[in-house]
């Protein structure tokens, strides 16, 4: 039994071997030649005997190297841990340990490569290196390259094939695991209403490590189409300046990319008459940005979107024919996706009323990994919940108002706030911290934390953002630090974030 993503490349190749698939930089990569390396990646895996399932992590930025290492390790059997790898070695450890991997492939020069092979030291972890790496006994990436090309593996469609970590808390990590089914439903579903085909070619600025950036991937290699690799948005003139000189005709963000787009370029200075859509998801975009955009770029459909990590990608996308009749909503459930608002009993709820998102599809998650009882949670008879709070219209329209969870989104990061305060709980003089996400014109949210000092302690914001900066990625840290005699607190003690969040 076959099924995922790997036959999906496959059939691109067979199609158009000599297609462009990866533009990085200066380097062009056509189809044949990722699938000779997609092939060498599975030959060495399975010559070193890697069992199928096992799993094999992966620590890189978006490159053709990535690519070929996602897809060599499911065509190899195994399952893929793509690791953040913007955060510390604190988290990166944490997920190595709880996933159980037998593998990472890393780029050499990662700041946090040492410390993580250091830390897994007494693991039967092996370690492939791209480029120069100062762990000495990391294994070439020229040398998997040079190893013969193997056929792909079958794969059942209910089996494991990634696993992507949605929060780094020490305690808990939570692995949200994807079949091959998953997969490929997400993928279907989106070249349905997106409309894709091999002659279109996305820029692409979102990590390939978190479930957007993830799908951007396989939905242009699922239809033959091009990715122009662009890993930073630190100089928003030169992304743009790519987006023409590529002639890209589909371009992803989230919110705060938008916003600094907005704010920084003029897009009027750029030819983007090959621009053909561009997408939105990561959290909700002000309305005002979305009539900025549409104003600055009205012969491009821009499509609003919502999803999560859990449902793979993608759970709903608001046709652009209707985006000014439906401004502020969410969407509707994408092909292939049922959507229902209940109350907290799980029982549905007539539109117009405000309840939990449930979702259902081939595209929900399978659980999360070695965690039975949060699974159960969340999974309820083959439905999600999201524990985001909506309305939905009598069109089948959502418009979310509010999330159940406490997690922070910032920019294109999903945050657990718990992590934060755990690492601030460590700081002498600390009694008590609360960190929440606060309303941000850029980011959507970004973080603030309360901190309860020990009686008679003086603490420094500084001090205390120091500390974070040496265990937290820099996203993680709290732009915002303020200090109280008492958090507010309900009666059975739970921290009441809204009123954290409702301050600055």
């Amino acid at each position: 039994m076959s099924a995922g993503l790997v036959p999906l490349l496959q059939a691109s190749v067979a199609q158009t071997p000599d297609a462009l698939a990866i533009i990085h930089g200066e380097r062009r990569v056509s189809y044949a030649q990722l699938w000779r390396q997609v092939g060498a990646v599975a030959g060495f895996l399975r010559a070193h005997k890697l069992a199928v399932g096992a799993r094999v992590a992966l620590l890189m930025d978006n490159s053709p190297a990535y690519i070929a290492a996602y897809y060599g390790v499911l065509a190899a059997g195994g399952v893929v841990v793509a690791l953040n790898a913007a955060t510390k070695s604190r988290d990166l450890s944490n997920w190595l340990g709880h996933s159980g991997a037998s593998w990472l492939i890393a780029d050499g020069a990662h700041p946090e490569l040492a410390a993580v092979a250091a830390a897994r030291a007494r693991e039967e972890l092996r370690i492939v290196a791209v480029g120069a790496s100062a762990v000495s006994d990391a294994i070439a990436w020229g040398e998997v390259l040079a190893t013969p090309a193997q056929a792909p593996l079958g794969a059942d469609p209910e089996a494991p094939a990634a696993i992507i970590y949605t929060s780094g808390t020490t305690g808990k990590p939570k692995g949200v695991t994807l079949s091959h089914r998953n997969l490929a439903a997400n993928v279907k579903s989106i070249l349905t209403y997106l409309e894709l085909s091999g002659a279109d070619r996305a820029l692409n600025v979102l990590p390939f490590y978190y479930s957007y950036g993830n799908s951007v991937l396989h939905t242009h290699l699922a239809v033959g189409g091009s990715l122009v690799l662009e890993n930073s948005m630190m100089f928003p003139h030169k992304v743009m300046e790519r987006l023409a000189a590529e002639r890209a005709t589909g371009f992803a963000g989230v919110p705060s990319t938008y916003a600094l787009l907005l704010n920084r370029v003029r897009f009027q200075d750029y030819d983007l008459s090959s621009l053909r859509y561009m997408t939105q998801a990561g959290g909700a975009m002000p309305t005002t940005n979305i009539a900025r955009l549409r104003a600055a770029l009205p012969q491009v459909a821009l499509f609003v979107m919502y999803g999560q990590t859990e449902a793979t990608a993608r759970l709903t996308y608001l046709p652009p024919a209707r985006l000014e009749e439906k401004l502020g909503s969410a969407g509707r459930a994408i092909p292939g996706v049922t959507l229902e608002i209940r109350d907290e009993h799980g029982r549905p709820m007539p539109s117009g009323t405000v309840g939990e998102i449930y979702a259902r599809g081939d595209n929900i998650m399978r659980g999360y990994w070695n965690d039975a009882d949060t699974t159960a949670q969340v999974l309820r008879d083959g439905w999600l919940k999201t524990g985001d709070l909506a309305r939905m219209d009598e069109d089948g329209f959502i418009f979310i108002e509010g999330r159940s969870s406490d997690m922070i989104k910032s920019g294109a990061h999903r945050i657990n706030p718990k992590e934060i305060e755990e690492v601030i709980a460590e700081v002498d003089g600390v009694a008590e911290v609360a960190v929440v996400g606060v309303p941000d014109d850029i980011l959507g949210q970004t973080i603030r934390a309360v901190i309860v000092p020990q009686p008679g302690v003086a603490l420094v914001p500084r001090a205390i953002q120091a500390h974070c900066h040496k265990q937290l990625a820099l996203y993680k840290i709290p732009k915002l630090i303020d200090f109280a005699s008492e958090l507010p607190k309900t009666a059975s003690g739970k921290v009441k974030r809204y009123l954290l969040s409702a301050k600055q």
